[in-house]
């Protein structure tokens, strides 16, 4: 019998449901969050003198943003990096993804921390460490029923976050002035240094590559030919400018504070430059206390330091909890292209992968515990976040195989350029940062030479030709294709009542029966197109058992059974695709038993189907 055998992404194309708003709304959930701390590591580094530092940092961000825009555009079906280095080689892809590991860490540690700063509760911020352990392991329990939408809550507070920037600003504009300036007091080598460790406005600008996977398509582009430049634009350009103007009028505002005024905290007087010291993990909120004390007095700016507080508390946790998910799909998604261990690749009841889970819960909460301090915690994230954005640039700029313009070839490695030197100082200048990035490629590429020999992959020299003549698409290419006729998809959950009244049906009908296994995963993970570790259903036990009994009953009552494989996060649009793509005549399902807290947070699959599919297909559902 024939088999059909798809893993996404492959010969059936990821749901493209994402728009450019929903898009936009996600890379700010990420990107929009760095400003939370990156002015008050800049007033740390260089107090009243930071804001050429700070205009140096925008300006930075806005010429990475540019190139992110671009290769958005090289890259429809998914341009992180670990999708561009792998273009130039598996071990540079894997050395950009443990890259990402360690900058995805750093940004769950140091969000849950700064999260819990701004909600400014005296016994959490006195036991700070604990509070924001507590909070990653609530994060890694929820993940464990892996949520459907883990993005959905960053959506919903992208707006009210812009209204909170937008208020700062607006309060703070009055009171803008050069009067409190300092000059630099450093040497220009020193200047750069303090550059280099605020240089964290650029994280989360990867998120937007990493979406290109699932964004809805430009127009007149087709799934053959995909294109989303035109859609990608349209979500990196609103936040890209609001990064960047923000932070540096934000910043602006907060070296208008006159350092020599004083200020009652914690039942104490301060000046505002002592201040500004104390108050730098939620330097925000100081801002809108302070301007709005200034403007409205005293009840005013508690009230609306409150209300930024708790909007940049909310949103923090979801970017701590996005990249917790974000390093479990990369994981995930390295293990599926065979470069970590198969173990990886167990899941919970939930469909959630076990030991990337604990990695990802796992690696934050030591570095928290190891570092116990905000400074050194932001110290380990610049090499991670630029070393990996380094390496995609780097890729991009020297693969000669891409149709890259000749000026967009100039523009990356310019940039790839000074983010190098960047991190060349990081990794000079920060030695605890270079030790835990040491640390991690160290551990990952142990564990992948390991998984290699275990697995019996060796490194081999061929010519080319032979090359792209041998490609993982040629069993799919050679096969027989089945002649078309009426179809019955059955999707198989297990061996259950649903598959013997399928296999009546396409007797009686005289119609091929498929028969659907979707291995559920809860990842999110938009990376793009992989070509090693594809899954078959022979090396799934589940889908193994069931396959075998279905084709050998099919055998013995003359009906052409065709078994259908497939992996996916979300197992509803797996089956509403596969129907519509095979155009089948009938689709059948067993009812759901799922616990309604399961339910809750995943969703009903045997709803969602019945909500969405084409009138053309009969569902059928066995109860």
């Amino acid at each position: 019998m024939a088999t059909l055998t798809l893993n996404p992404p492959g010969a059936v194309h990821r749901p493209r449901n994402v728009d450019w708003k929903r898009a936009a709304a996600l890379l700010y959930g990420d990107w929009g969050t760095s400003k939370a701390y990156v002015l008050g590591l800049a007033f740390l580094a260089a107090g009243f003198s930071s804001l050429p530092i700070i205009l140096a940092v925008c300006a930075l961000t806005g010429l990475v943003g540019i190139n992110y825009a671009i290769i958005c555009r090289y890259f429809p079906d998914g341009g992180g990096v670990y999708s561009a280095a792998r273009s130039q080689g598996r071990l540079l892809a894997v050395v950009g993804a443990l890259l990402l590991v360690a900058d995805l860490t750093v940004t769950a540690a140091l969000s849950g921390w700064s999260a819990l700063s701004y909600f400014n509760i005296p016994i959490l911020k006195e036991h700070i460490v604990l509070s924001t352990v507590t909070t990653l392991l609530v994060m890694g329990l929820i993940n464990f029923y892996g949520p459907k939408h883990s993005g959905s809550l960053a959506v919903i507070l992208a707006v009210p976050t812009v209204f909170a920037v937008l208020g700062l600003i607006i309060i703070s504009a009055p009171h803008l002035t050069t009067h409190y300036l300092e000059p630099l007091h450093e040497s220009y080598s020193q200047v750069w240094v303090q550059f280099c460790s605020v240089i964290l406005a650029l994280s989360g600008v990867e998120a937007i590559a990493n979406l290109t996977g699932v964004m809805k398509l430009d127009k007149h582009a087709t799934v053959a030919e995909p294109r989303v430049g035109t859609e990608a634009a349209k979500a990196i350009w609103p936040v890209a400018i609001e990064v960047v103007i923000a932070t540096a009028l934000l910043g602006w505002a907060m070296l208008s504070m006159n350092p020599n005024s004083s200020v009652h905290l914690w039942g104490s007087d301060y000046s505002i430059r002592e201040a500004l010291h104390f108050r730098s993990e939620d330097m925000l909120r100081f801002i809108g206390e302070y301007f709005g004390s200034a403007s409205f007095g005293p009840a005013f700016g508690e009230m609306f330091g409150w209300i930024v507080g708790i909007v940049f508390f909310l949103l923090l946790l979801s970017a701590a909890n996005t990249a917790i998910v974000a390093m479990i799909g990369l994981l995930y998604m390295m293990t599926r292209d065979q470069e970590m261990p198969p173990q990886f690749m167990a899941l919970n009841r939930h469909g959630v992968p076990q030991i990337p889970l604990l990695i990802a819960v796992g690696l934050p909460v030591i570095v928290i515990i190891t570092t116990r301090n905000f400074t050194a915690l932001a110290g380990l994230y610049a090499i991670g976040v630029v070393g990996a954005i380094t390496v995609n640039l780097g890729s991009c700029c020297f693969n000669r195989v891409l149709p890259i313009k000749m000026y967009h070839r100039i523009l990356f490695g310019i940039t790839f350029t000074v983010l190098f030197l960047v991190e060349i100082t990081l990794a000079h200048t920060k030695p605890d940062a270079l030790f835990f990035v040491l640390c991690v490629l160290g551990v990952g590429l142990a564990v992948r030479a390991w998984t290699l020999k275990r697995r019996g992959l060796t490194t081999v020299m061929v010519p080319q030709q032979v090359a792209q003549m041998v490609t993982p698409d040629l069993a799919t290419i050679m096969q027989s294709r089945l002649d078309e006729g009426q179809k019955i998809m059955v999707a198989a959950r297990g061996i259950t009542p649903v598959l013997s009244f399928a296999l009546d049906e396409a007797q009686l009908r005289q119609a091929t029966l498929c028969v659907l296994f979707v291995k559920e995963i809860a990842v999110y993970y938009a990376g793009g197109p992989t070509t090693l570790g594809r899954a078959r259903w022979q090396d799934d036990p589940e889908a193994n058992a069931i396959m075998s009994f279905m084709l050998k009953l099919g055998s013995e009552r003359g009906v052409c059974v065709q078994p259908v494989y497939a992996v996916s996060e979300d197992a509803a649009t797996t089956i509403l695709d596969l129907s519509a793509t095979m155009g089948v005549d009938y689709l059948m399902l067993g009812t759901s038993h799922r616990l309604t807290l399961t339910n809750l947070l995943r969703g009903n699959v045997v709803t969602n189907i019945a909500a969405q599919l084409p009138d053309t297909i009969r569902l059928i559902i066995y109860g």
